[in-house]
């Protein structure tokens, strides 16, 4: 039998207002309240609350014991950010060989890397390539195990150090003794600009980059960027979608290469798989898009 989430037709206004509540625009209380204002029959605020707040016992699509991979927690340093970052660092055992792969940048949300961004690096292992998940909230001891207080410590955090925290995080495992010369960005969200922000910064190192729903780099810095860029956005996401024109006046300009999809009546985050903005059918097909863009561009 379906549960009510499963079965739950939220409002547009529900998933608009989550948008809100998710970038810190509003708190939690303000959120259900919101929530609870909605007239739904036979549906409480906490039913409507629960299904788009994530749950990540949904999320895991590979276990970390799998024996295909390995995951372990790596260090690097960071001069211009915070001096040292960490993050979890995936590399493929099957099939076994000594030779470097490419490897794949994983940007979280604006949240720290919570098990729904370490399942993303885990799938990506399972691809073939070395995936390095970093964690902004590493200074300050790494993701706390809830959304709420990981986003509070992510905005508390100096926004320049955190992006060069990440740009020393691509340089660092670039360099990687395990990985190739080809290195490949995906992220969701706060990930999705930094997505875009590193293709600006280092576009002769960034060999493919993937923002899912990120808005752009500075426009001081957008006209550097090369590409190859594969975009993905949600029909809903206002708020993101909202800067993409000027965006790609920009890399037209620069005859940039780039492909950007549109996923019709999907909501911002429509990736991730531990909430009910999740679109099964999208994030699938993005995906294999993602997969394909990273063969083709570091194989």
């Amino acid at each position: 039998m379906k549960t009510n989430e499963e079965t739950l037709t939220i409002p547009q206004e529900a998933f608009d207002w989550y948008d809100e509540y998710a970038h810190g625009d509003i708190d939690r209380r303000t959120f259900l309240t919101r929530i609870a204002s909605l007239s739904i029959a036979g549906l409480s605020a906490g039913v409507i609350g629960s299904a788009l707040i994530p749950n990540y016992a949904k999320a895991e699509q590979v276990s970390f014991n799998n024996p295909a991979i390995k995951a372990t927690y790596e260090e690097f340093p960071s001069a211009q950010g915070h001096g040292t970052g960490g993050g979890y660092f995936v590399v493929p055992t099957t099939p076994a060989n000594d030779k470097p792969m490419p490897a794949v940048l994983v940007v979280h949300e604006n949240r720290g890397l919570n098990p729904y961004i370490k399942d993303v690096a885990r799938r990506l292992a399972m691809q073939g390539f070395i995936a390095f998940a970093p964690d902004a909230l590493f200074p300050l001891g790494g993701y706390p195990g809830n959304d709420d207080e990981g986003r509070a410590m992510q905005r508390s955090l100096d926004r320049d150090k955190i992006e060069q925290d990440f740009i020393a995080a691509a340089q660092w495992l670039n360099a990687h003794k395990m990985t190739t010369d080809k290195l490949g960005v995906v992220g969701f969200c706060f990930g999705g600009y930094i997505s875009n922000l590193l293709a600006a910064t280092l576009p002769s190192k960034i060999d493919a980059a993937v923002p899912f729903y990120g808005t752009p780099a500075s426009s001081e810095l957008q006209g550097k960027v090369k590409g190859p860029l594969l975009l993905h956005f949600g029909e809903n996401d206002k708020r993101v979608n909202a800067t993409w024109p000027e965006y790609e006046k920009v890399l037209k300009a620069n005859n940039a290469q780039y492909t950007a999809h549109v996923y019709s009546k999907a909501q911002h985050g429509f990736h991730n798989d531990s909430t009910s903005r999740y679109s099964p059918k999208d994030a699938e097909l993005a995906w294999q898009r993602t997969v394909d863009f990273f063969n083709t561009h570091l194989k």
